[in-house]
């Protein structure tokens, strides 16, 4: 049985918490049934919001956890008490652990050049005996059908139980819905900046304003030119969109 949703702007955020999602993931290993998951905040359902298909994706996946603290606080008030943050940095880290004494066997997919490599070696000192089969960082150009077509090939021919991918959102979603069911893993999930938070390569918020909801503004402060325009659009629009579903003032289905 698959975790309960909320919808939130059309979307149907997994009302779940790490402990959840760690069984639901061992599950759908056990089982070899393909799933992705979504690993959304604000941004995710903003971009569905503007975007049916990629609201599709998101409806399609196997989980959406809530990745922000907007979407936990929007959760509970909904009526799902037990919903905590599942961040997908934290997820990967809880998940390598987890997985080396089951033998699951990892792939990196994404990041620039040299970081899914840097990420494995680090990944594989920190949880000693973790499989990583492999990697690849793609083009920032999409791929020709031939170069998807290896892609491909190279990542079953590795035989990985969970394939992480590092790409942004939503190229990441779309990534993963296109190729679900062409991969023979049976678990695929978009971590975003993951990569570049476990390399040092971009730095995380500190604990407390994670907690408080204010990790966008210290990604903001940090990468100023990327991330302005997004979280000042996102945001104010996130919040009277919200208000308007709880007023029942506007509906939102899942399509």
């Amino acid at each position: 049985m698959e975790p309960s949703r909320v919808n939130i702007l059309g979307v149907g955020v997994s009302a779940i918490n790490m402990s959840q999602a760690l069984q639901t993931i061992d599950r759908w290993i056990e089982t070899r049934s393909r799933n992705y998951v979504c690993v959304t905040g604000v941004h995710g359902v903003m971009e569905s919001h503007r975007d049916p298909e990629i609201r599709r994706i998101h409806n399609q996946a196997g989980m959406v956890t809530p990745d922000g603290m907007p979407l936990v606080w929007l959760s509970r008030l909904m009526g799902s008490r037990n919903v905590n943050r599942v961040y997908g940095p934290d997820l990967m880290l809880l998940l390598c652990e987890h997985s080396v004494s089951r033998g699951y066997r990892h792939y990196l997919y994404g990041g620039n050049e040299g970081v899914p490599e840097e990420l494995a070696n680090r990944l594989q000192i920190r949880f000693p005996g973790l499989q990583i089969v492999g990697n690849y960082s793609p083009p920032f150009r999409p791929l020709t059908s031939r170069e998807d077509r290896k892609v491909v090939d190279m990542i079953n021919h590795a035989e990985p139980d969970i394939v992480w991918v590092g790409l942004s959102t939503p190229k990441q979603e779309r990534w993963m819905a296109e190729h679900s069911g062409r991969l023979s893993a049976p678990v695929l999930i978009g971590v975003g900046a993951a990569f570049d938070f476990h390399t040092g390569r971009i730095r995380q918020a500190p604990k407390w304003m994670q907690k408080n909801g204010l990790e966008w503004l210290f990604r903001t402060m940090m990468e100023p030119r990327r991330l302005w325009r997004r979280y000042m659009s996102n945001n104010p629009g996130f919040i009277a969109l919200v208000l308007l579903q709880l007023l029942g003032l506007r509906r939102f289905p899942r399509i």
